[in-house]
């Protein structure tokens, strides 16, 4: 009977109307949760078989969940570094655990911050796994459980001593023979320790000529002393640098750089903590270096590549997923490139609590990308994706679907009531 089949029919849909309604539900108490993708109802007809065309036998409606796994959601600044947003189709690759042991999961939920151990985890506590780099390598692998957990504890730069010094500055054209000009560098030795180096400048009787001497803190020049000659310099008439000469007795030529050993530990004897320093002057003929011009003699730039011990002091991610540690020297250091991983059919994923998904045969196999390549995306630093749920559609969803309902319970209240007609007719 007919009666019957409307009230199954509304029962569906009381059913289904339930079921949008606690879709609605997730997507709203989602609104602010990182990188969350709003779900919405797909209703479909149900249809019994009719015993002839001239009847019509109710089914009703079922609901299927279309998941917008593959929506974009906006990018919002944030003041954290390691707080990463997806802008394109990849994920993250995140493991249960701090060993890589874990189940493997996928997320778009980058808010990462390094734990007691200095290990990169989310807010919902999933571990951020990577591609290391080795040797300013990065060691690329699709084999996702071969990826290491991003830790950036217990990193450090080790000393650096001084082997290359490259001075720019002008020496007054109008100086007098005797005139000296004083440039500090500070050098430093195997362990890291400063020295400080104060470089002489003085003006000879023979036109634009200079000698170059050296004065070193706790250190000796070749010639046994903590002072000494290292060499001439001589100028172009358009005050551009002409010749450099060594002494032999602390420096050699290499090219048109001087070359002095720096000797640490004061012990001539010893060859071990000696050092050669290259001093670039600049290029002859050419203003990148020590000039003579008119006016006063001034300093422009000295630079050195030593370095000291240095501690961590902050990380940093860049757009293509490459982690950069930098520390209180100065010195930073690529350990690692994050990834992203695509899908075939990324609403094939199944949800995990926590704003994860694992992988599916309706999902395909994930493969892993460097960002900006295979239509992964770029990540995004200092930024996190936010919900793609609009608040003004669900409550008009949800308005839609109370109606829905209501309109379902009038249906088996009304054939109750036919039914109740029928009983009296008997009566």
């Amino acid at each position: 009977m007919s009666i019957f089949g409307g009230m199954r029919s509304a029962v569906t849909g009381l059913s289904a109307q339930s079921q949008a309604l606690g879709i609605i539900a997730d997507n709203i108490s989602n609104v602010n949760t990182v990188g969350y993708k709003e779900s919405q109802p797909q209703f479909s007809t149900l249809v019994t078989v009719q015993a002839t065309k001239s009847q019509h036998s109710p089914g009703g409606v079922t609901t299927n969940v279309l998941r917008g796994i593959e929506q974009q959601g906006l990018l919002e600044a944030s003041t954290s570094p390691t707080d990463l947003a997806v802008s394109g189709n990849g994920f993250f690759v995140v493991n249960e655990n701090d060993t890589g042991t874990g189940d493997i999961l996928f997320t778009r939920a980058g808010s990462f911050r390094p734990d007691k151990d200095g290990n990169l985890v989310n807010t919902a506590g999933f571990f951020l796994t990577g591609w290391p780099i080795t040797g300013g390598v990065v060691q690329q692998t699709n084999v996702l459980s071969a990826m290491s957990v991003l830790n950036v504890g217990n990193l450090f730069a080790i000393p650096q001593a001084t082997s290359n010094v490259s001075i720019g500055a002008n020496l007054s054209a109008s100086a007098q023979p005797t005139d000296t000009f004083d440039l500090a560098v500070q050098v430093f030795d195997q362990q890291g320790g400063p020295r400080n180096l104060t470089l002489t400048f003085t003006r000879t009787a023979t036109p634009n000529q200079w000698t170059l001497d050296g004065s070193v803190q706790n250190a000796l020049f070749p010639n046994g002393a903590t002072t000494g000659t290292l060499g001439t310099v001589t100028f172009n008439a358009d005050g551009t640098l002409g010749t450099v000469a060594a002494n032999a007795a602390n420096a050699t030529l290499n090219g048109d750089d001087l070359v002095v050993i720096m000797d640490y530990d004061s012990n001539l004897a010893t060859v071990a903590d000696q050092v050669p320093v290259t001093f670039d002057l600049g290029t002859l003929g050419v203003v990148d270096g020590l000039t003579q011009f008119a006016g006063a003699s001034v300093p422009n730039f000295v630079n050195q590549d030593g370095r000291q011990f240095g501690s961590f002091n902050s990380v940093s991610v860049g757009e293509d997923g490459r982690v950069t540690v930098l520390f209180d020297n100065g010195s930073s250091r690529e350990v690692y490139q994050i990834p992203l991983v695509t899908f075939n059919n990324p609403n094939g994923l199944t949800e995990r609590s926590g704003n994860v998904f694992i992988e599916t045969g309706a999902s395909g196999t994930p493969t892993a990308h460097a960002p900006s390549t295979g239509g992964a995306g770029i990540i995004a630093p200092s930024a996190l994706e936010a919900s793609t749920v609009d608040i003004a559609d669900e409550f008009t969803r949800m308005i839609i679907t109370q109606r829905a309902f209501s309109a379902n319970t009038r249906v088996i209240t009304t054939g109750d009531e036919m039914l109740d007609e029928l009983v009296r007719i008997v009566r």
